[in-house]
């Protein structure tokens, strides 16, 4: 008898199509083999081409000894050659490890030999800094150069080769095997503020299926923000971090044109965008600020440019001047341990047409995309009503969410406390579904008896018109507990024109319209020359916090 007989019957030559990585590439080489992938001004090859290459880059990775379950560390800036590691190490069964080369070279080391990396592949930029832990790493067996201006003669001692030589000398019939969807895909490091960085991974079918969910979220909207086959895409969110949030895979299944910028540089980025008509990216807002900064973006080329912003919150004095350049920018919201996209801030067709209320919309975290469960909870693990004011931790559920950090079973069970992912943020969500994240758990300020928003006080600051970057952080206060601290780097030509107490009377203003409690004007505003940011980005608020509740 059938021990299940509920289970469906199949012919016994049927194929059981497993969620692999390399199944991203039958849609794009069927209908447009054709289309371009550009890196800088330096190549440009179709996608035909670049299926050949991830033949070659496998066919050399496996002449160099690896195998499956093998890990494949890569150096490098975002480029072509990222984005055939992406597809050809999971594709042979190996472990893809994107190395975050803003760490420290100690912290570089811990996660190479943390992650047991026995091939590395390292653009000659970074040399110095493996020079510095090369003898010190563990397991690497196998190094690999990777270099724009191909010297063969120029090879550092102990490489076996340069990537380009490498490819031309192998043969691109590699014959991918299928094999358990849940096989280990891709690994790297969180950039947390304490403690050493923890490893996180994600098998090919987690991969598979946050492409397929978060392609159908924003292709979903019927205009703003849409993601759509004629785009152009490029990243301006490190490949080294949460594989660029996951959006080559979506560009690639979609067979967009696709442009890799290398190293960021305001002036190369524009150019690149200006040239290759790019038409869809997604950056930090501290990327998005540097770029607005820029004289020639006046010139209206970058209009109808689609950006999502994310890593941290989109303020609405950055979002409104993007708008008002053209751009179709809105906020997206996921971490390192979940993929990462979660949430995307689109306008649903209803709630357009009104100017302000967009604005609102699209700076806050968004609506989950498909196949995501998130919940607002106390500490009981009890919904909070969904009122737009009613504030609880975010707790997800979603197909492709890191099962636990590598070699970290205690941690591992912290994230995952109750059965759901545990996110350390704190939010509401709305009558109409879109969530707002108010804080990081330890990033709320508490003053007066009150939790003061640190996110919501840098979005209200972001708006005075001399402010060019904000960071809040709460200090030490013997009578409150707690008290804001506003860091502000002021805009060009407003420096020296902007004091203290012009900035406490706006964010006044704000209190009494109820907007904000009145134990957010923040006693003390210091005007620095720049606000520190960790390896992705973000605000280091651990940092702020440390140097100047220390200083002052």
């Amino acid at each position: 008898m059938d021990p299940n007989p509920q289970l469906a019957n199949k012919a016994g030559s049927a194929y059981d199509f497993p969620l692999l990585i390399k199944q991203l590439l039958h849609t794009p080489l069927a209908v447009c083999p054709d289309q371009e992938i550009v890196y800088r001004d330096i190549r440009r090859h179709s996608y035909r081409t670049f299926r050949g290459r991830i033949g070659q880059l496998a066919s050399a990775l496996s002449v160099a000894g690896v195998s499956m379950g093998h890990t494949v560390a890569v150096m490098d800036w975002d480029s072509h050659r990222y984005l055939e590691c992406y597809f050809a190490v999971p594709m042979m069964g190996a472990v893809l490890m994107t190395v975050n080369v803003r760490l420290s070279p100690e912290q570089i080391l811990y996660t190479l030999n943390h992650c047991e990396a026995r091939v590395l592949l390292v653009n000659r930029d970074f040399l110095p800094v493996l020079s510095a832990i090369r003898d010190k790493l563990d397991t690497v067996r196998t190094l690999i150069l990777l270099d724009d201006a191909v010297v063969p003669e120029d090879l550092p001692p102990g490489f076996t080769g340069e990537y380009e030589n490498l490819l031309s000398a192998a043969s691109p019939e590699f014959a991918f095997p299928d094999f358990d969807e849940n096989t280990r895909a891709t690994t790297f490091y969180t950039t947390g503020t304490t403690g050493l960085p923890k490893g996180v991974f994600f098998t090919h079918r987690q991969l598979v299926l946050h492409t397929l969910a978060v392609l159908g979220a924003l292709s979903s909207p019927a205009q703003q923000g849409r993601l759509h086959r004629d785009d152009v895409y490029m990243p301006i969110t490190p490949m080294f971090h949460v594989h660029a949030w996951g959006v080559p895979y979506i560009a690639t299944l979609l067979g967009l044109k696709q442009v890799y910028p290398g190293r960021y540089a305001p002036d190369d980025l524009l150019a690149l965008i200006r040239k290759e008509r790019v038409t869809f990216s997604h950056c930090v807002p501290t990327i998005l600020h540097m770029l607005l900064g820029r004289p020639e973006v006046r010139d209206g080329h970058l209009r109808g440019w689609k950006v999502i912003i994310g890593g941290s919150a989109l303020p609405k004095g950055l979002a409104q001047a993007a708008l008002d350049l053209g751009i179709d920018v809105f906020a997206g919201y996921g971490m390192s341990e979940t993929c990462p996209i979660l949430a995307l801030a689109h306008v649903t067709t209803p709630l357009q047409g009104d100017a302000a209320r967009e604005l609102a919309i699209r700076t806050k975290t968004g609506m989950p995309v498909p196949l995501v469960d998130l919940r607002i909870v106390d500490e009981g693990l009890r919904d909070v009503p969904h009122d737009g004011t009613s504030v609880g931790e975010v707790v997800v559920r979603a197909p492709w969410l890191t099962q636990g950090y590598l070699k970290s079973p205690q941690a591992s069970d912290a994230l995952w406390a109750g059965g759901y992912l545990h996110t350390s943020d704190i939010g509401a969500i709305d009558p109409y579904g879109y969530l707002q994240v108010t804080d990081r758990i330890k990033d709320v300020i508490k003053t007066g008896g009150e939790w003061v928003s640190s996110l919501e006080l840098e979005d209200i600051i972001s708006r005075h018109p001399a402010v060019g970057e904000v960071a809040v952080i709460g200090v030490k206060d013997d009578r409150w507990g707690e008290r804001p601290l506003a860091l502000i780097v002021p805009k060009a030509g407003y420096v020296g024109r902007v004091d203290q107490a012009a900035v406490q009377r706006h964010v006044k203003g704000y209190a009494d319209s109820g907007a904000i409690s009145r134990y957010a004007v923040p006693d003390r505003v210091l005007f620095i020359e720049a606000i520190e940011k960790t390896s992705v980005g973000k605000l280091n608020k651990k940092l702020l916090r440390e140097r100047y509740s220390r200083e002052h």
